[in-house]
């Protein structure tokens, strides 16, 4: 016969519970990035039948939805005080598959397969620029992964890799067809090349991860929310392109402007172990 629990018993029994799912609750947004980059991917296999320009649209939204549950999931972990390493090693994975392994497939697909029919030179190109872009990613990831506690957590050593996937996105989304022209199709080559040596570049990314100890910082990061929301409603999906390529050039120009002197910006510290790097 079963034990009737008391009101005691039955707290207890009910707080264990609810302390089980808060460990799990990271790791299923984890997953749920995981399902958007594998449904891009999908979505970049259906665009070979009718209707292409949706399927790639959609390829490329996913990855912007699949980067922002990749956000979610360490604050939420940093939140409930439930990061463990089960949940890092889980992340990584993720973004291997979710921001190198989809956008690799959605850029090869969109980029060079119909053209590659009569041209298997361009062909050639595409596929080693997309595994360039994959290499490049694990390989970024890595290097993330062996540097955490040795680096200055407001910046990320290279391009994290769920910005990459968003410059892939962000032109597929831009211009939902296929390029009409080999002109077209190299520049887009050239995109991964370009992005893939980011990615494992010694460049310092601002993670905006640690708050500013300015007084003002709080205002500025919410006024610059609000204007990136509101560009995001007017432009849509054309607010990627421009978006990615702002981040970049600020990020470029704050890394030269270090190489000069320039202290606006308190540039990294080269060794900080009692802070490790925030997650991509």
């Amino acid at each position: 016969m079963r034990t009737r629990l008391n009101l005691e018993e039955r707290r207890e029994r009910r707080r264990r519970v609810v302390a089980r799912s808060k460990f799990a609750l990271p790791s299923t947004i984890t997953l749920i990035s995981v399902l958007c980059g594998f449904s891009s991917v999908v979505m970049s296999i259906n665009a070979a039948g009718d209707h292409p320009r949706y399927y790639f649209t959609w390829g490329a939204a996913l990855l912007v939805l699949a980067g922002v549950f990749d956000g979610l999931d360490g604050r939420v972990a940093r939140a409930t005080n439930t990061a463990t390493e089960f949940g890092v090693q889980l992340d990584s994975l993720a973004d291997v598959l979710s921001f190198g392994m989809a956008p690799a497939i959605l850029a090869y697909r969109y980029g060079f397969f119909q053209l590659g029919i009569a041209d298997p030179q361009l062909r050639a190109v595409g596929w080693a620029a997309s595994f360039f872009f994959i290499a490049c990613g694990a390989l970024r990831l890595a290097r993330f992964n062996v540097q955490v506690g040795y680096v200055d957590s407001r910046f990320f050593v290279g391009m994290p890799i769920p910005v990459g996937a968003a410059c892939v996105a962000a032109v597929v989304l831009c211009w939902p067809s296929s390029p009409t022209t080999p002109l077209h199709a190299y520049l887009f080559a050239a995109e991964l090349f370009l992005v893939g040596v980011l990615m494992v570049s010694a460049v310092r990314f601002p993670s905006f991860k640690k708050r500013s100890h300015h007084p003002h910082s709080g205002q500025y990061t919410t006024l610059a929310i609000l204007v990136a929301l509101c560009l995001l409603v007017i432009l849509r999906q054309n607010f990627f392109l421009p978006f990615c390529a702002l981040y970049l050039l600020m990020t470029l120009v704050m890394n030269i402007a270090w190489k000069f002197g320039w202290r606006g910006v308190e540039p990294p510290l080269h060794r900080k172990a009692e802070t490790p790097e925030p997650t991509d």
